[in-house]
């Protein structure tokens, strides 16, 4: 709630609030003239001092009310004044005294009286720059004041709940500043818990470090702590783990405050705790960027993305228009998912030409009307069916959009001059046991094979399973706990490599800036988890028990779906690039009268839908693949 409406922050006093600024601006100068004089004559300033310091008093507030001005103090918002304007005011401070300096010694003595005392200068900046700074801050200590006893009062007292913060650096400091000042939060700090030692009985902006993590039972209990909140940006998996275990053994609820790319990309306020999910728990270091390499990339560059509107397509999208290039081109065949992204572009990126275009990518006419008209410098290929059971019943379609699709796409890449065609493969087109990881296995050869026909930089990039993509376990997992269960898993021993959506779009982007055509990336998926410890970890973040009130399931392997993800071949290998978590697989290419000839007859039997002819065909190509699930 806000504490003082838009009018009372206009008008305050009776004065609007810029001219009210101006007035206390110029009494403070005037005052810490005066008190500079009086200091310098210990308060018995002869009368002949009186005459040159009515003289002087217009001249310094010309001075320092021009150096204000010069230096866009009275931009600064009053209520948000913190150590960056502060530094600001002593910048103005030494400023200030030059001009005042120069008057001393540069002026002839036949007009002494413009001519200020030295020891009046030093403390007169002093005074009046420091003065100036200690408005602002009492006008903010006042304000935060008022806002918080206002928003208590509209609460009530009794609803505050003690709580406790685990995490004293800077995401902690941060969160405590945004939440005694708001005052609306609801919570009351008991006090912050950290495991560094130096840490331990200090005070943070009157919030005292009370403990450990393993305190947190003891602290508890003490104080009646309602619930726990991690105030760590980026905290690694493993502390995060230990963290909650703690909490439920205790037990008492655990929350967090926003991570880190939330909070820099303006979405959420640092005080605006959630509850664990768990993406927290799988979540890895954040991505370091090459930005120089991303720019020569895509700024000023007409970018295309294909599947747009998905999961990896979207956040693609909103990664690129970071970085400015001339013209977004947006390509989805699903209306309202291009609808949703275009607008959330448009409203976050204004400036950029954002370009929605409806198109199938196995409409051959579509696509070559589209490259015709736009001509795109970068291609990022995201659009393919990738659900394995469903491909395992539609074979067909696997073919025509996943591989007969991206065959087509990327020889209109080559024929309209693209600079680099980066196709989004998988790690299930390693020693693939399925449809789909058959049909992006030999997408991944028709772009090794294209990249030596054409100019262009055709690559591959490869990785495994994405939090909270379309169809994948989790949202599954999330809505069968809502339903109360049961949580169905194929195979107590199945175990899946995971990273995040924007982790794997910025991933993808990286791979794409470098490296020579033909290359296929593997991204470095971190450790797999095993699927019964993630379906066990959601129930719990749930504030349920698994195999009490929910219960686990297992259901048995399902057409073409693996125990074990890989991703690379053993025979591959991996070559490491500049970047830590890109590798380049080892992988040889295919004999190109075979791979055409199988792509001919992948064709005719995908058109007829011949479901033996198009598992043969993938297989003459992929000698590897074990194709022996149920059409």
């Amino acid at each position: 709630m806000q504490a003082i409406s838009e009018a009372e922050s206009q008008h305050q006093f009776g004065l609007p609030a810029r001219t009210l600024q101006y007035v206390l601006d110029g009494l403070t100068i005037i005052s810490a003239f005066v008190l500079a004089y009086c200091l310098r004559f210990d308060f018995a300033v002869p009368e002949y001092m009186w005459e040159r310091f009515l003289v002087q008093l217009p001249i310094v507030v010309l001075i320092q009310v021009a150096i204000l001005r010069a230096m866009g103090v009275h931009s600064f918002i009053w209520r948000y004044i913190g150590l960056a304007e502060a530094a600001t005011f002593a910048r103005g401070a030494i400023i200030a005294a030059v001009p005042m300096l120069l008057l001393r010694y540069a002026t002839p003595s036949s007009i002494a009286q413009v001519r200020i005392p030295l020891s009046v200068t030093l403390m007169d900046v002093t005074l009046a720059f420091g003065g100036l700074l200690g408005v602002r801050v009492v006008r903010r200590m006042v304000y935060e004041r008022y806002e918080k006893q206002r928003n208590e009062e509209a609460l009530g007292a009794t609803t505050l709940k003690p709580v406790l913060l685990v995490g004293a650096g800077r995401a902690g400091v941060m969160a405590v500043k945004e939440l005694l000042g708001r005052g609306n939060a609801g919570v009351k700090i008991v006090g912050f818990v950290d495991d560094d030692a130096e840490k331990q009985g200090s005070t943070i902006h009157g919030v005292r470090v009370v403990g450990r993590t393993a305190d947190l039972p003891h602290l508890v209990r003490e104080h009646g702590v309602d619930h726990v909140i991690i105030t760590i940006a980026c905290a690694k998996r493993d502390d995060l783990r230990r963290i909650v275990s703690v909490c439920e053994k205790i037990p008492v609820r655990v929350r967090i405050i926003p991570g880190l790319f939330e909070l820099l990309e303006g979405r959420v306020e640092v005080s605006r705790a959630r509850d664990v999910e768990i993406e927290d728990l799988l979540g890895r270091d954040p991505v370091q960027l090459d930005t120089d390499q991303l720019q020569s990339f895509l700024t000023d560059n007409t970018v295309m993305v294909t599947g747009g509107g998905g999961s990896i397509g979207s956040e693609l999208c909103r990664q690129i228009a970071r970085f400015q290039p001339s013209r977004l081109l947006l390509v989805e065949r699903t209306e309202f998912a291009l609808f949703t992204i275009d607008r959330e572009l448009r409203a976050s990126f204004p400036e950029l030409e954002i370009v929605p275009l409806i198109a199938d990518v196995g409409d051959h006419d579509r696509m070559e009307g589209i490259f015709r008209s736009f001509r795109p410098s970068v291609v990022l290929h995201a659009a393919a069916h990738k659900h394995v059971p469903l491909m395992e019943a539609n074979p067909a379609e696997a073919a025509k959009n996943n591989t007969l699709a991206t065959l087509d796409l990327a020889k209109l890449a080559g024929r309209y001059d693209v600079s680099v065609f980066v196709m989004i493969s998988t790690d299930k087109a390693v020693n693939p046991t399925s449809v789909m990881g058959a049909s992006k296995r030999v997408a991944e050869l028709v772009i090794q094979d294209l990249d030596a026909q054409f100019d262009t930089r055709f690559v591959a990039v490869r990785f495994g399973n994405v939090l909270g993509s379309t169809g994948s376990v989790i949202p599954i997992f999330r809505d069968q706990i809502q339903r109360g269960g049961p949580v169905t898993i194929t195979h107590p021993d199945m175990v899946r490599y995971f990273m995040t959506i924007p982790e794997a779009a910025q991933l993808v982007l990286q791979a794409g800036a470098m490296g020579e055509g033909g290359t296929i990336f593997v991204l470095d998926m971190g450790e797999p988890v095993r699927i019964t410890d993630l379906a066990h970890d959601m129930i719990t973040l749930s504030g349920l028990k698994p195999g009490e009130d929910i219960e686990v399931v297992f259901t048995g392997l399902r057409p073409g779906e693996k125990l074990f993800e890989e991703l690379g071949a053993d025979t591959e290998g991996l070559a490491k690039t500049k970047h830590p978590k890109i590798f380049i697989g080892r992988i040889e290419r295919a004999p190109a009268q075979l791979l055409h000839d199988t792509l001919r007859d992948l064709r005719r039997a995908a058109a007829t839908e011949d479901v033996e002819a198009i598992r043969a065909a993938f297989s003459r190509v992929v000698p590897e693949a074990k194709l022996g699930g149920q059409p």
